[in-house]
């Protein structure tokens, strides 16, 4: 198919369907080492046995996979393209060859653009999974063994149904209690009844994947020859007659003998990073790879070099191998084979993802990886600088509370839920208790102390509150400790519907500061010592001489701290207030805005003498010999650094098996938070913490310290003191709503779970049962069947079973059977009855 004719490639006939400048979603199967196009309703259908090649294009920000309205549409935005092949675990070599190479030629149809994406099955990579919102179904068998669909031979068929947000199905090679677990559901089809066992750590989204797969295998059977059943661990002998018949014949309930939930990939604290990730250069030298270590992470944008390819290694998360620009055409077929021959000779397991990334063309999974991601054609301007945030003068503008929440997405951007007017309660740590402080202080803080702050405004004629608890940098661990306690105390208070904001001095955000108008100084030392200057003594803060340090040119980002007085604190960058019983000075250096030392002004009326305002290059002797004398100071002007692109990423974090587990999830909206879970989102300059009403105080807790943790291996290196939010699920505030697109505040009333699943099933199915325990998964006692109980060597029943009170071990169903009354009327006979009871059961 690839014979070179008049120096043109033959295109396979398979790809004709593939345009390329149109969204589009195509999988084709490896048949007789051919590619053949899968029908629509065969998406999300892989064979263990089978090879597929996989093409997915959509606009940035849009669906993909098969949420596209059509398979193949025009676009009007820009595309991401990806090629997949995907390898069954009992595929055969042939097959896995073809559909790598396959793979090579669609890239080179489509212009050697699209990211290309090994997929090994059992691992499929996050961006995979976002393709198939149902999850993924993997059968036994394949195309090359003679697999064939066929419905006049009918075999009974256990399927697994395991995951938290994409739940993989999976048909299992027998029906065996052996096979299972307490941690997912199963469905059983058998035909006539097609029961779905739900485990007792199973979570919301596999219960209702696996009453979705139930309603499929019944419209496979035929509408009306199947009665669907839901059963739930340890409610099995509660099933009528005919159901329970049926499933014993199959599972035996006194065979049943359960593992624990499976964590086989629930690792103890899983982060999406590697702590030492890698930058490698490729050179292909006489048909030989060779491949030459470069750095260890951080990893800059400017690290990768348009004449070469890299390999980005981040260890069991992936390999990724970039090729530049001006690479060979040889390096570009080759990166793939590259990439796996890399993950080899690490020793890396076999199912490790390979990507390849071609350079102006790299997924948001990649730039992740980056210190510092320029997006291109981007306009460069004033961003952070080397110094310290020095911000370019703007036009300012009175900040809209109510455009802002219109506006979520520029709230999100600017950080500001509004102007920063609303009513502020300010209190001090002192003696592990809240203290209020007057509102003549509001706005003065101490390096050596904490400060919780209860922020309310108003927001579509609801008040919402945002508590801010503010630590010093030279504040002991026991306030520190006091102030998170007394925020989350505050906030309990509140019904628990504020955003917490833990804050580290000198990161600040914005709204923090527009809260106190532009007038916010941090002095040096605490309450016990009121104020100490740099020599030791006591000073009064008001009375006697020190220097601030002024930043910002509007009241929503201005803020003044104090730094030691002398000389060498200046900065030609800034303005420095000194201030002494009898003078102040507003100093300005040569690289200050007009904005700037307005802001100044602001901060010096308080002073209690008259403010002079002095030039850099202009001061007089009075100024110097309050500073203790001339000397060095820091005269470098600032330069402009260009803005760079930081994509928001979203993480869930759910313990359900005990273990903390963690999973980024791509191209985001509001419907993957998850009410189950703790989420974490990053938005580079703060991260969220997402709390969903049916989470458990564990996994908060456990995200909590999971977070600073990520911090610290982030291979991009992050700041320790990134501010950390916590918030509540329905009282998001639109600097968060902002990063989801359309957001909907009444979806949570709307969205489907389990429970309104059943119900719209009992509608359709009008001979549906479902046995599930009133209290609930997990009830407070196992239950036996009769034939169990039955056993006379006491060692040989199960450990938590009474021998002389079998019956109490016995489930209520069975129990009805065999004495023909209910329990109380059981317990209200005399003993001597009930021992003859017992004993026609042969239970005593």
């Amino acid at each position: 198919m690839t014979t070179p004719t008049n120096h043109h490639k033959v295109v396979d006939p398979a790809f004709i369907a593939v345009s390329k400048d149109s969204t589009a979603f195509i999988i084709w199967r490896v048949e007789d080492l051919k590619l053949v196009q899968l029908p629509k309703e065969a998406y999300g259908k892989f064979h263990a046995g089978d090879s597929y090649l996989i093409f997915s294009a959509f606009e940035t920000g849009q669906p993909c996979g098969t949420l596209l309205q059509q398979i193949k549409a025009a676009s009007s935005g820009k595309l991401e393209r990806f090629i997949h092949y995907w390898l069954g675990t009992e595929t055969t070599q042939d097959e896995a060859g073809v559909v790598a190479i396959k793979a090579v030629e669609l890239d080179d149809y489509l212009g050697g653009s699209p990211v290309q994406q090994r997929e090994v099955e059992g691992s499929e990579s996050t961006r995979f999974m976002t393709y198939f919102k149902d999850g993924i179904r993997i059968l036994p068998g394949g195309a090359a063994s003679g697999f064939k669909h066929v419905t006049d031979e009918f075999h009974p068929a256990l399927y697994s149904v395991k995951g938290k947000r994409n739940p993989i199905v999976r048909q299992l090679p027998e029906v065996s209690w052996s096979l299972m677990n307490e941690g997912d559901v199963f469905v059983l089809d058998c035909k006539k009844f097609i029961f779905g066992w739900v485990g007792r750590s199973a979570n919301n989204m596999e219960k209702m994947h696996a009453a979705k797969l139930a309603q499929s295998l019944k419209g496979d059977h035929g509408e009306s020859y199947s009665t669907l059943v839901i059963v739930e661990d340890g409610q099995e002998l509660a099933l009528p007659d005919a159901e329970r018949a049926a499933f014993e014949a199959m599972l035996p309930i006194k065979d049943k003998k359960l593992k624990a939930a499976d964590a086989e990939k629930d690792e103890a604290v899983e982060t999406t990073t590697f702590t030492e990730i890698k930058l490698y250069r490729c050179t292909d030298e006489d048909g030989t790879l060779k491949v030459t270590e470069i750095k260890k992470g951080p990893l800059f944008q400017a690290d990768l070099k348009s004449e070469d390819s890299f390999i980005i290694d981040n260890g069991a998360n992936g390999i990724f191998v970039w090729v530049g620009k001006k690479a060979t055409q040889q390096e570009r077929t080759e990166a793939m084979r590259n990439g796996q021959s890399f993950a080899k000779k690490k020793e890396y397991p076999p199912n490790t993802n390979v990507v390849r990334v071609l350079d102006g063309g790299e997924p948001a999974e990649f730039k992740s990886l980056f210190r510092d991601w320029k997006v291109r054609d981007q306009a460069v301007g004033f961003g952070r600088q080397a110094s310290t945030s020095k911000i370019a003068k703007v036009v300012q503008t009175k900040f809209d509370a109510s455009t802002l929440h219109e506006n979520p997405k520029a709230a999100a951007k600017a950080g500001m839920v509004d102007d920063g007017t609303g009513k502020k309660e300010v209190y001090r740590i002192i003696d592990k208790e809240l203290s209020p402080v007057p509102h003549s202080e509001h706005g003065k803080f101490y390096s050596g102390d904490c400060y919780v702050i209860n922020y309310a405004y108003t927001a579509g004629g609801t008040e919402k509150n945002i508590i801010y608890y503010w630590l010093g940098a030279t504040a002991g661990q026991d306030e520190k400790g006091t102030a998170a306690v007394m925020a989350v105390s505050l906030d309990n208070k509140l019904g628990g519907r504020a955003v917490q904001i833990r804050l580290i001095q000198g990161k600040e955000p914005e709204h923090f500061l527009a809260m106190f108008g532009g007038k916010l100084i941090i002095y040096s030392g605490g309450r016990a010592s009121s104020f100490e200057s740099q020599e030791g003594e006591k000073d009064d803060v008001l009375g006697n001489t020190y220097i601030l340090q002024v930043r910002g040119n509007a009241a929503h980002n201005t803020k003044a701290i104090q730094v030691p007085l002398k000389a060498s604190s200046l900065n030609s960058n800034d303005v420095f207030i000194l201030f002494s019983p009898t003078v102040v000075f507003i100093w300005c250096g040569k690289g200050c805005t007009g904005d700037e030392r307005e802001m100044a002004k602001k901060v010096a009326a308080d002073g209690k003498a008259d403010s002079q305002i002095m030039a850099e290059g202009q001061e007089k002797d009075e100024f110097w010999t309050l500073l203790g004398g001339k000397g060095p100071y820091i005269t470098d002007m600032r330069t402009a650094e260009e803005i760079h692109e930081h994509e928001p990423r979203l993480f869930q974090c759910s313990n359900a098996t005990g273990n903390i587990k963690v999973e980024e999830i791509l191209e985001f909206n509001q419907t993957d938070l998850a009410e189950e879970d703790v989420m974490v989102l990053d938005a580079w300059h703060s991260i969220f913490i997402w709390v969903g009403v049916n989470s458990n105080k564990q996994e908060v807790a456990l995200v909590e310290k999971g977070v600073v943790e990520y911090l610290r291996t982030d291979p991009k290196g992050r700041d320790m003191d990134t501010p950390i939010l916590k918030v509540h699920q329905g009282c998001e505030p639109p600097t968060f709503t902002g990063f989801f697109g359309a957001w909907d505040p009444t979806s949570w009333e709307n969205r489907m779970d389990f429970e309104k699943m059943k119900a719209e099933l009992m509608k359709t199915n009008p001979n549906m049962t479902i046995t599930m325990s009133i209290k609930g998964v997990g009830g407070e006692k196992n239950r036996y069947p009769l034939v169990v109980l039955q056993e006379k060597d006491a060692e040989k029943l199960p450990a938590d079973v009474n021998p002389s009170q079998k019956e109490l071990s016995l489930h209520d169903a069975e129990f009805s059977r065999v004495f023909k009354m209910e329990r109380a009327a059981f317990d209200a006979l005399p003993g001597w009855k009930r021992d003859q009871l017992k004993k026609g059961a042969g239970i005593f």
